[in-house]
């Protein structure tokens, strides 16, 4: 006999557990949509010569490649892989489907990816990515740099993870930095932007150590990190930028763009603390050109970004000639339910079935589903007992299902045209006329 048992890195829940899971997603999926964003889906897997374009050698050492039984008897080489993030599908998508799609195209998508992750807590190998982008046509305003992250405070108030803060930067403001400081080379840039990147992991240090290494003098290094540790307000760092004299119109475009930023954050309405300037927010992905985000809940830095993206110059340069630049950010939902649910922080969320009919005489079978029936058609979501069993094992079974309210009509109740409804929750139980029900338990429910 073979135990049965779940891959490693993989999430299956219980009912109670999924229906938490379906809320957060839900919460997400409305939260994008109140602000104009359409849903696409792509396949699972690509094409590997699509899949693999932009990717460098260890993303492809985690992808899974896909292959039929048939064609490995066969000899052949797999020509399909499973999507590893959705932003590579996404780029595809657009250039496929450019002539169709109206720009700025705002999508959302909500959709599983597959890792090749070693196994080990909070990282898995399927899992929830919910992303949202838009992609504009030749060019893109640096408004929708203060929009995503509008929409993500939002979303996050909505669920209840406690006080969180979205750090955000511009990769232009660090690159001019170091062009002033002599180093113009772009990969070199990238590559001290890699290291900036790692600050929180390795320390300042070793950073200091790799910046010098890679090209930064002694007191450019030190003056680098000085300024990317300013804790002070947005104004305050915006301040601290303007006195710098720096020669570098990048660097200045940089200042501008998080100028902008942070007025068109205030003009959305966004809480000053949702968001913080925060000069050492890199990310380590090559293919950010400006603006940039990290999401941290704030009694809980140990669970790493929970949200983050930011905005690229050309999405589908390897699909397209067309330019098309975008900003975007992604919630890892299986990664953030897990991390919240390992500390007891996950929302409470009522089951989906609000009321049990339960079965009291067989002989009354049809009464009992049309009375599901008519609260159904109330706009209740209701359940029905349907074969014979003691009222004792049906009240447990609501109990253990934490279903609301049991509806019990036998006889004498189906003669007086009432029915007892207990309350599972206030641990009561009243009767009711039939023709008084729906308002009675949309009373008890809050419905």
């Amino acid at each position: 006999m073979i135990t049965p048992r779940t891959a490693s890195g993989t999430l299956e829940l219980l009912p109670c557990e999924q229906r938490v899971f379906q809320h957060m997603f839900d919460v997400i999926r409305r939260g994008y949509e109140r602000f104009g964003f359409v849903p696409i889906e792509t396949p699972v897997f690509e094409l590997k010569d699509v899949l693999l374009t932009k990717s460098g050698g260890e993303t492809e050492k985690q992808v899974y490649f896909v292959q039929s039984t048939g064609a490995m008897q066969q000899g052949h080489e797999a020509d399909l892989a499973l999507r590893f993030d959705l932003t590579v599908p996404l780029a595809r998508y657009v250039a496929q489907h450019e002539r169709e799609l109206a720009f700025p195209f705002r999508r959302y998508q909500m959709q599983r990816v597959y890792r090749g992750e070693r196994a080990q807590r909070g990282r898995f190998r399927e899992f929830y990515q919910c992303d949202i982008d838009v992609i504009g046509k030749d060019k893109l305003s640096s408004a929708y740099d203060a929009e995503v992250p509008a929409i993500i405070v939002q979303i996050f108030e909505e669920l209840k993870v406690g006080d969180f803060t979205i750090h955000f930067s511009n990769r232009k403001i660090l690159r001019g930095i170091l062009s002033g400081f002599g180093v113009r080379d772009e990969e070199k840039q990238k590559l001290i932007l890699r290291e900036i990147d790692k600050l929180d992991k390795i320390g300042a240090g070793k950073v200091c150590e790799a910046m010098i290494v890679l090209g930064l003098s002694d007191t450019a290094a030190e003056d680098l990190l000085r300024l990317i540790a300013h804790e002070g307000s947005k104004d305050e760092v915006l301040a601290a930028l303007n006195a710098l004299h720096v020669a570098d119109s990048m660097f200045r475009q940089g200042v501008d763009e998080v100028t902008h930023m942070v007025a068109s954050l205030r003009a959305l309405g966004v809480p000053e603390n949702r968001t913080r300037l925060n000069l050492s927010i890199a990310r380590g992905l090559d293919y950010y050109t400006g603006t940039v985000y990290e999401t941290l809940i704030d009694a809980h830095p140990e669970f790493g970004s929970v949200c983050s993206g930011g905005r690229y110059d050309n999405l589908a340069s390897h699909y397209t000639k067309s330019t098309l630049p975008g900003v975007g950010i992604s919630i890892g939902l299986t990664r953030l339910f897990d991390q919240l649910n390992a500390h007891n922080l996950l929302p409470s969320v009522p089951n989906t079935v609000q009321v049990l009919v339960a079965q009291l005489d067989p002989q009354l079978s049809s009464t009992y589903l049309t009375l599901a029936t008519e609260l159904r058609m109330a706009g209740l979501r209701v359940e029905t007992w349907l074969e014979p069993a003691k009222l004792d094992k049906q009240i447990k079974y609501a109990d253990k299902s934490d279903i609301p309210v049991v509806l019990l009509l036998g006889g004498d109740e189906q003669a007086k045209g009432t029915v007892v409804i207990k309350n599972m929750v206030a641990k009561t139980q009243a009767e009711a006329a039939r023709t008084e029900l729906v308002g009675k338990l949309t009373d008890i429910l809050g419905a």
